[in-house]
């Protein structure tokens, strides 16, 4: 059965196998931006549980969930409420995101930036740098064994943090393989879009020292922040329910309490 993030990494092939720009002057540009603002040793320093908060418009599944959002003032909103760092959704297509919302962010606040897309190619690690982000995604589900690794290392070659998202054990063998020190785990099943928080606990419990480990999708509330957290998560991500929230930095605010 084809998932939502079949498609959604389809269309994206489509587009970079049509991007023929030279690789080289792209990896000189990257290795000569400013240093990033620190990702993974931004969630890595919090005694309490460190919130990356995310702006995000709308997404496949959920449909429209803020599109009017002003980036800057929610970042600002964010900062307030203690956030650790942003995550910025840049897929146009199916989340309404773009380049310019991680940079009208980033512009606004003080935070580190990951930003949050279905990267598949050399080039979108390259492009992360070069828009300013200082971090990257990268699925383990969207990508193969080599992909990864190769991409993981590119990254941190021109100073990029990975977040690594993974599902399973067999993906987080990979990840591992790759160097991986930041793991996110997604707690929504990629077929029936359903929260499995058992999913979360168990994949904390085997990860080994020294992985800042990330819960994503899913985290409704603080009592869900509290059990991610007792199950040995350093960070959690959050989109959703803070862009609907209506009072985003005490959203915020009420998660980083547990």
């Amino acid at each position: 059965m084809a998932t939502y993030l079949d498609k959604i990494v389809a269309r994206h092939r489509e587009v970079a196998a049509d991007d023929r720009r030279p690789l080289q002057p792209l990896i000189e540009s990257a290795r000569s931006m400013p240093s990033t603002r620190g990702f993974r040793v931004a969630l890595a320093a919090c005694s309490h549980l460190a919130v990356i908060s995310e702006v995000k418009r709308r997404s496949p599944s959920k449909g429209e969930l803020n599109t009017g959002l002003d980036p800057a003032k929610l970042a600002g909103e964010y900062q307030r409420g203690g956030a650790s760092c942003l995550s910025v959704l840049t897929d146009e297509q199916f989340f309404g995101g773009s380049i310019a919302d991680l940079q009208v962010a980033r512009a606004a606040c003080l935070l580190p930036v990951l930003r949050k897309d279905f990267t598949v190619s050399e080039r979108d690690v390259l492009d992360a740098r070069l828009m300013g982000a200082d971090c990257v995604l990268l699925i383990a589900a969207a990508l193969d064994r080599a992909e990864l690794i190769g991409f993981h290392e590119l990254a941190v070659e021109i100073g990029l943090d990975v977040l690594v998202e993974i599902h399973d054990e067999a993906e987080l063998e990979i990840a591992l393989a790759a160097g991986a020190t930041l793991v996110g785990v997604n707690q929504r099943d990629l077929v029936t879009f359903q929260v499995d928080h058992e999913r979360a606990v168990r994949m904390g419990g085997v990860m080994p020292a020294g992985v800042v480990r990330v819960a994503e999708s899913g985290v409704r509330d603080p009592a869900d922040a509290a059990s991610l957290r007792a199950a040995g998560y350093h960070a959690v991500l959050v989109g959703e329910s803070l862009v609907t929230s209506g009072d985003p930095a005490a959203a915020v605010a009420a998660l980083i309490a547990v």
